[in-house]
């Protein structure tokens, strides 16, 4: 297996299950409903739907930069608002975050391992290499399904 299938491999088991800490992401976003996605238990915390939108936001950002784009989030990019609290609207930001995951899981597969020590394009000279930002999606999915994990709890 390349070390890209294998980092792919990764990204598929925080998002969708079978990884080795416990529930990933969409196994802890089971059941969550509209209401609890909007929900702000912590008052000085973001949402769930927030987060998941913040989640999607980095996920396309680093599929960008696979393509060759410099991207660099503004701040209503980095944590887009969420301006329609509907059941439907909740449905299609989960809808959003799965597709633009799965893209980027598919884009990693059929990544060349060549190309993973390529420095990573930035408006100002990126310092890293698209290996280190691949395993740092990893890890940003899983802090945040940890924070989704306990909202979704205080939310109940």
């Amino acid at each position: 297996m390349s070390e890209s299938a294998r980092i792919a491999d990764q990204l598929r088991r925080a998002f969708d299950g079978d990884a080795w800490h416990g529930d990933s992401l969409f196994e802890i976003l089971k059941g969550v409903t509209a209401a609890q996605a909007a929900a702000r238990p912590v008052t000085s915390a973001h949402t769930i739907w927030e987060l998941v939108l913040h989640i999607a936001a980095w996920d396309g950002a680093a599929l960008r930069r696979l393509g060759g784009a410099k991207v660099d989030l503004a701040d209503a990019e980095n944590f887009p608002a969420v301006l329609d609290v509907s059941d439907p609207a909740w449905h299609k930001a989960t809808a959003q975050v799965r597709h633009v995951h799965e893209e980027l899981v598919a884009a990693v597969a059929g990544l060349p391992d060549s190309r993973l020590f390529e420095v990573v394009p930035g408006k100002q000279g990126a310092h890293y290499t698209f290996y280190y930002m691949l395993h740092g999606v990893v890890q940003h999915e899983l802090y945040h399904a940890g924070q989704i994990a306990l909202l979704k709890k205080a939310s109940r």
